[in-house]
């Protein structure tokens, strides 16, 4: 066959390089904080005052969106004016749990500093959990200064007082438009954030009541026990 091409006029050499080396598609393994794209709500309300609200009701006016595509891989990260999801009914993430989230918190420190909670165990977990639901990996210490950016952008929403926090919760989702398990061709990544006060309605040191019932198992040998998963 190289004979062949190289038989047909002065062009055949420039053929036969461009079939043995075909041009490589961009294909981006990580998304890097350093492309971290910023575009700003406009109007947005203002953070409440007083004590936050019931947990999880309320939100703040950014959140962070990077997409995934098995063809070109991820996408530049981008914070962007919170907005509903346009999925497809038959999303995979929807029809077969492959989802998975986090839930971490940014509070004021007693010298009036935002931190992060050990935010590296949860990039950790939820690295964890993508692997174990074939969704798509990414670099922990980029999400997590795409997530640090996030929280300084809304570093207004940060509520103060005892037990009150920002409350971050990242979601990896599949959602190719196809019925039937395999690992999604499709997948997006974003974050949102929410004033909240403490855990447990009495207070962080307050006692609960739990009832273990042997019925129900969560995790099991071989299972996702030690992964935050849809479902």
């Amino acid at each position: 066959m190289a004979a062949a091409l190289r038989g047909r006029g002065s062009g055949g050499g420039a053929l036969l390089v461009r079939l043995l080396n075909p041009p490589r598609r961009s294909f981006n393994h990580v998304f890097r904080a350093e492309e971290l794209q910023v575009e700003l709500a406009q109007g947005a309300p203002p953070p409440p005052g007083g004590a936050p609200g019931p947990f999880g009701r309320s939100f703040t006016p950014h959140m962070l969106w990077v997409e995934w595509g098995r063809e070109r891989g991820w996408g530049p990260p981008r914070i962007r004016p919170l907005r509903d999801l346009g999925l497809h009914p038959a999303a995979c993430g929807l029809h077969y749990g492959i989802a998975l989230f986090e839930g971490l918190r940014a509070f004021h420190g007693a010298d009036g500093r935002v931190r992060l909670f050990r935010p590296e165990l949860n990039m950790e977990r939820m690295e964890r959990s993508a692997r174990r639901l074939c969704l798509p990996t990414f670099d922990r210490g980029e999400l997590l200064e795409c997530i640090r950016a996030l929280v300084r952008v809304e570093s207004a929403w940060v509520p103060r007082g005892g037990g009150a926090s920002l409350y971050i919760r990242p979601v990896l989702l599949g959602t190719e438009a196809a019925l039937g398990v395999a690992p999604p061709s499709q997948a997006l990544l974003f974050a949102l954030l929410c004033p909240a006060g403490p855990y447990f309605a009495g207070g962080a040191l307050s006692p609960v009541r739990l009832l273990a019932d042997p019925r129900h198992c969560r995790a099991w040998p071989g299972g996702a026990g030690d992964c935050k998963v849809a479902g």
